[in-house]
């Protein structure tokens, strides 16, 4: 898998990047790279904006991964290799970024925490808004644990799209591996509401402070 280097969405121009932090988002299932782009107006000014557009084509967008309840093997083997195309972009894109947050929703919020565990020493912190953690251990989940990276987690208690259990486990994970500061949203469902932004930009704007 290989991230579409013309498909990404920069909020500044290449002169305009070199000695800025690089801020990553990462779209949900069925969706794209423009998606949560319309945020960047919202978001802190000091860090460049990069909006991946995921390896695999679905019905009417992109994905990171396929559905879990198709075959869970098949998705972990999926998300794997989106997490290497994401780390090979940054290589190619941003191998100075003094630093690098993702942000992502639904599926995209549970890749966040996988670029996390593969790469935590180069991952500064994640934003997964309504995402979730994947099963099975990673190789760096030790190295997280010790150092415990900033994450935001924002879920709402109407969300119908992610199943219980894997808002439970990551109720269980996410406290083990991280300084996390888990936010929930009466009555929202699977979205972003304007109070998760304001909250969600607040913890941005304290990453960059």
């Amino acid at each position: 898998m290989r991230i579409d280097d013309d498909a990404v969405i920069w909020s500044a121009a290449p002169a305009d990047r070199e000695g800025r932090p690089l801020l990553v988002l990462l779209h949900g299932f069925n969706s794209h790279e423009g998606d949560l782009f319309g945020l960047s107006p919202y978001l802190p000014l000091r860090p460049v904006i990069a909006s991946l557009r995921a390896p695999l084509s679905a019905s009417a967008g992109y994905a990171w991964f396929p559905f879990m309840a198709d075959g869970m093997q098949a998705a972990l083997d999926a998300a794997d290799a989106s997490t290497t195309a994401v780390l090979d972009w940054l290589d190619r894109a941003a191998p100075a970024a003094p630093s690098v947050g993702v942000l992502g929703f639904s599926q995209g919020g549970a890749m966040t925490i996988e670029l996390l565990r593969r790469d935590p020493a180069r991952i500064a912190f994640a934003a997964s808004l309504a995402g979730f953690v994947l099963p099975g251990e990673r190789d760096g989940d030790a190295e997280l644990a010790r150092a415990r990276p900033p994450v935001f987690w924002g879920r709402g208690t109407d969300d119908a799209v992610i199943p219980a259990e894997a808002v439970a486990r990551t109720q269980a994970w996410l406290p083990e591996h991280a300084d996390v500061d888990a936010r929930i949203y009466e009555g929202l469902g699977h979205s972003l509401s304007e109070r998760e932004l304001g909250d969600l930009v607040a913890w941005l704007t304290a990453r960059y402070a």
